[in-house]
């Protein structure tokens, strides 16, 4: 699963969710893309679990862009402790989403085929998405 190599320091706050996604709400390297309607944390199984679903339904073909880290790190204190005692310890690490974000791109595949393949990932993430594509414009 996805995690950082090393972090400054090792539990992060909870921080504010609010406002949208301005860097990484635009394709850059595929045609195909599964941008975020809402917000929340995407933790690392959940990103991992969806990235299985586009190899699988693509059967390897293509071009896969993972355009979210998880690199902030949540805690949580074990069942049945009392109140106090200070913070947990870590329990995974999450991606912060915000509405605008583009989540996966996708590339060298016929639209229907991306298009199936970032629905499938799309059932394994806990927000509403929507499948993009690029628009080129000539003239």
């Amino acid at each position: 699963m996805l995690q950082p190599k090393k972090q400054k320091y090792r539990k992060h706050f909870r921080g504010k969710r609010k406002g949208i996604s301005v860097a990484g709400s635009n394709l850059e390297f595929g045609e195909y893309g599964l941008k975020s309607l809402g917000r929340c944390w995407l933790q690392a199984k959940q990103i991992e679990a969806a990235r299985k679903a586009i190899t699988h339904y693509t059967k390897r073909s293509g071009k896969l862009w993972i355009k979210v880290f998880p690199d902030k790190s949540f805690t949580k204190k074990a069942a049945g402790s009392r109140m106090g005692g200070g913070k947990g310890e870590v329990e995974g690490f999450v991606a912060v989403i915000k509405p605008g974000r583009i989540i996966f791109e996708l590339g060298g595949l016929e639209e229907e085929v991306a298009e199936k393949a970032l629905q499938r990932a799309a059932a394994k993430l806990p927000i509403k998405t929507k499948f993009v594509k690029r628009t080129e414009f000539r003239g």
